[in-house]
């Protein structure tokens, strides 16, 4: 098979994925194996892949290939999330483009349109997936709204509203006025905003005197209803039981009393707006006050605003404050700066809102969840430290809003059938609805025309808290084969900022309907960051075209790139950089290929010592880092994992093993040697593979013919072959200093390497002889001898406590040698000198850590030793 002369990955990627999705690798059904299973954090539909994708899905295929090289059944499934907010909001975009409203069609209608866009647009990222390597099971691809798992949805809310766990409600919400829906206080995002905070007059009813309050929203003055007091606070005791009349609209409020304002803030006096802040809501009912809610749907005031009516809320802030000025109410505006909170999706400000909403009873509902990652450790959190944010969140949680005003989503199954407050029945059907409805009316005549669904859909991530569920049809077929062979699942790798919205509550779900967690373990990717720190983004315009990278730097340089970075937990700092090294690596290993087939193979020839040697070295250090690779692989240290297989291939294997092995210019390899490297080089592919799928293929598929059964992507796993042989590591250790020394001594003289020198030693450590062959092939040494006396005219290195001389002749200028090493003399002198002088200040001793003392010492026995060997090797030249 001809091997190309440089590694092409565009080719070589869609060739090798084509092949593994037709011979099914990615496929998965239940068997005898153990399996291994993983649901992929669902993208939304509306999703482009970016970075913080590529990471994601990048750790978790190496976790899926590697489970697969372990013998394990692995299923890793693919899907989408339906994300009500972000659809509907492409949806309604695109009608506006052909003049149409979404409120001047139908529901029907407007489902037609969000289908047609999801079947046209939808999805796109999953295809993406694949040029990136990800190994999932294709066929398993599921998508939040298909229909059973939307009737799993339908199904879970009618059970926790049988249970009282579901519960609708007259609340303070959180309202997105751009998307026109709620949001639960997890899609909240609070930033810190300059402001300002404006003093406003108010007249107090029948006198001259006035009141002066402080709002950072003098727009929501048309919505008061009361002007507070603290009872405690003396400078306003004599407006009890006054009134105070609200500027521009004229309209008289009482004054209350309560202890809940605070006496320092502003002027002392709080306005009081029900209908437009939680606190205030609370206050409004405890004292029995009107609730005036001034704004539409949208944010713009309606008629409670008057003149202002129908303008937006902003626009009416600074015209509001201006005409408060004109008339004589605005006192003065301090610079003032508060956490103002945005929707998560549509980045706009939300506005408190009453509203009736659908809640669910989340206290009793979280013990198990809870219990389950910090009590029992059924989960266990990657890295650890997210256990307590985890806490915080599970032991402080508020009843969950579910329901959300759109079209796009699962619709809430509660059909009303009356005009009364409780004249509704929840169902999974209209059918089961009309029976329900017929019991609870005591009316056997209602029909299905009488019965009307709620408008309402839950939100999005009522239907994703059952994904690791639903996925394999948990909840309408609870004992089928692959809810009881693939769950609890074994790994989710997701970001942080979801632990909330998803990863805790579906370990909830998960409690509630299979009595058991979904999933063993949770690793908590970082957030990928450019070089400033900042988050990457669309809107910053920082984060690269994934797609572009892959084509530039290949799937398996950026997968290397973004894992080399990539400690749990940690942000990742992406420089394009690490692409450019992980196409550097595919490179080396590609060349690596090249020199290996190109070898010549003979039976005839004998197995020279220093490639035996060589061979028996590399075995050693393979299974010491096979056994480090285990052990990060178990605590998901996955960077670590990947940084120990690249420094053992490009040091160990390419630099070090190829060299010692590799037969003289044009000559033959002995076949022993070539069958070892071979050997080698396939177990170090098959570490490489996880992390680099494409190319570990593309090579093993290169070094010998292979069947389908054959296929790198099913191979096994290497296993440690016997137990670790610390001698002959810290023997090749050793031996390669002294190459490096010589090799040293090389490049600072420009002696070229097909000059042979000769080496002397004085054996201080008792070091082996045997590794001299390897000594003399890699720094082309023509004898090595062991003397007990130092060599005059050499220069002379240490490794350790031994000397090594490596005698000159007329190779160098010995002038100027003599005067380079004089120099360096008196610099390392020099240098001593002042680390002398900070070991002699008894201060510095005394006072600094025992660890700085100790390597200003180590320094200081450093330049001793360097000055002994400098003044050696000047001795023996002059």
């Amino acid at each position: 098979m001809d091997i190309p002369s440089k590694y092409e990955p565009n080719t070589v990627e869609n060739h090798w994925y084509d092949y593994w999705m037709q011979h099914k690798y990615f496929y998965s059904e239940p068997d005898e194996r153990e399996p291994y299973t993983i649901v992929i954090p669902p993208p939304n539909v509306t999703g482009v892949l970016h970075m913080g994708h590529m990471l994601n899905n990048t750790l978790q295929d190496v976790l899926i290939r590697r489970a697969r090289l372990l013998g394990k059944n692995a299923c890793w499934v693919p899907g989408t999330d339906h994300a009500s907010i972000a659809t509907e909001a492409k949806v309604v975009a695109k009608l506006k483009e052909q003049g149409i409203h979404k409120t001047d069609i139908s529901r029907e209608e407007f489902l037609k349109h969000a289908w047609d866009w999801t079947h046209n647009y939808g999805g796109v990222i999953l295809e993406q997936l694949k040029k990136l390597g990800c190994s999932c099971d294709w066929k398993r691809t599921a998508f939040t709204m298909n229909d059973n798992m939307s009737d799993s949805v339908i199904k879970v809310f009618v059970d926790l509203f049988n249970k009282g766990l579901i519960y609708r409600g007259y609340r303070m919400v959180n309202w997105d006025p751009e998307a026109q829906t709620t949001l639960s206080d997890e899609e909240v995002v609070y930033e810190e905003r300059q402001g300002l905070l404006y003093y406003l007059s108010y007249p107090i009813e029948g006198s001259e005197e006035k009141v002066t309050i402080a709002t950072t929203r003098p727009e929501t003055i048309l919505g008061d209803t009361a002007i507070c007091i603290n009872p405690k606070d003396e400078r306003y005791g004599h407006l009890r039981g006054k009134k105070a009349i609200v500027p521009i609209c004229n309209r008289a409020i009482p004054i209350i009393e309560d202890a809940y304002v605070d006496l320092e803030f502003g002027t002392g006096c709080l306005k009081v707006t029900p209908a437009h802040d939680v606190n205030d809501q609370a206050l409004g009912a405890k004292h029995n006050l009107e609730v005036i809610d001034i704004f539409n749907a949208d944010a713009s005031l309606n008629s409670y605003g008057l003149h202002y009516e129908g303008k937006d809320r902003f626009l009416v802030r600074k015209e509001i404050v201006k005409e408060l000025e004109e008339k004589g109410f605005l006192v003065k505006t301090e610079n003032y700066v508060n956490k103002v909170g945005t929707s998560e999706r549509t980045r706009a400000v939300i506005e408190p809102r009453l509203s009736d909403q659908w809640f669910l009873k989340m206290e009793e509902l979280v013990k198990p969840a809870l219990n389950a990652v910090l009590e029992t450790g059924e989960v266990k959190f990657f890295p650890k430290k997210f256990e307590n944010l985890y806490r915080n969140w599970m032991e402080n949680i508020r009843d969950w809003n579910i329901s959300r005003q759109l079209w796009w989503g699962q619709q809430i199954p509660a059909y009303y059938f009356g005009d009364g407050q409780n004249d509704f029945v929840v169902a999974e059907n209209i059918d089961d609805a009309l029976k329900l409805a017929r019991e609870k009316s005591n009316d056997p005549n209602l029909t299905l025309a009488d019965l009307r669904q709620d408008e309402d859909v839950v939100d999005t991530w009522f239907s994703s808290w059952l994904w690791p569920i639903t996925v394999f049809n948990g909840i309408l077929e609870p004992d089928n084969k692959d809810i009881t062979y693939y769950y609890p699942t074994s790994d989710l790798v997701t970001a942080p900022d979801i632990i909330f919205f998803w990863v805790a509550r579906m370990i909830i779900s998960g409690y509630e309907y299979r009595e058991e967690p979904p999933f063993k373990n949770v690793y908590f990717t970082g957030i990928v960051r450019d070089k400033q720190r900042r988050k990457m983004s669309k809107s910053l315009g920082n984060s690269p075209d994934a797609l572009k990278l892959i084509e530039e730097y290949g799937a398996d340089g950026v997968r290397v790139g973004l894992l080399l970075s990539s400690a749990a937990g940690n942000d990742l700092l992406f420089d394009e950089n690490l692409c450019q090294q992980g196409k550097n690596f595919t490179n080396k290993i590609w060349n690596a290929l090249r020199l290996v087939k190109g070898w010549e193979v003979s039976d005839d020839l004998p197995q020279p010592e220093a490639s035996k040697l060589g061979i028996a070295w590399y075995k050693a250090k393979f299974n010491q880092i096979l056994s480090e690779i285990d052990d990060h692989f178990g605590k998901y240290r996955i960077s670590d994992a990947l940084m120990a297989i690249y420094k053992l291939v490009w040091d160990d294997f390419c630099s070090w093993l190829l060299e010692i092995s590799k037969p003289a210019y044009q000559q033959p390899i002995d076949k022993a040697t070539f069958d070892s490297i071979i050997h080698l080089f396939e177990q170090n592919l098959k570490l490489l593979h996880p992390f680099m799928p494409f190319l570990s293929e593309e090579v093993w598929q290169h070094i010998s013919e292979r069947n389908p059964q054959q296929a790198l992507i099913i191979a096994q796993w290497p296993k440690m072959e016997e137990e670790v042989d610390q001698g002959l590591i810290q023997g090749f250790n050793f031996a390669s200093e002294v190459i490096s020394g010589i090799r040293t001594i090389r490049k600072e003289k420009n002696i070229p390497m097909k000059e042979s020198l000769e080496l002397s030693v004085l054996n201080q450590e008792k070091v082996s002889d045997a590794w001299d062959v390897i000594i003399q092939k890699l720094a082309n040494v023509s004898k090595v001898a062991y003397v007990d006396n130092g060599l005059e005219g050499a220069l002379t290195f240490r490794v350790k406590s031994n000397e090594y001389f490596v005698p000159i002749g007329g190779a160098i200028d010995i002038d100027a040698e003599i005067k380079k090493i004089q120099d360096e003399l008196n610099y390392t002198k020099g240098f001593l000198q002042s680390v002398q002088k900070k070991l002699s200040n008894e201060r510095f001793v005394n006072n600094a850590p025992e660890q700085v003392v100790a390597i200003e010492k180590k320094k200081a026995a450093d330049a001793e030793a360097k000055i002994e060997t400098l003044e050696k090797s000047l001795a023996s030249l002059e």
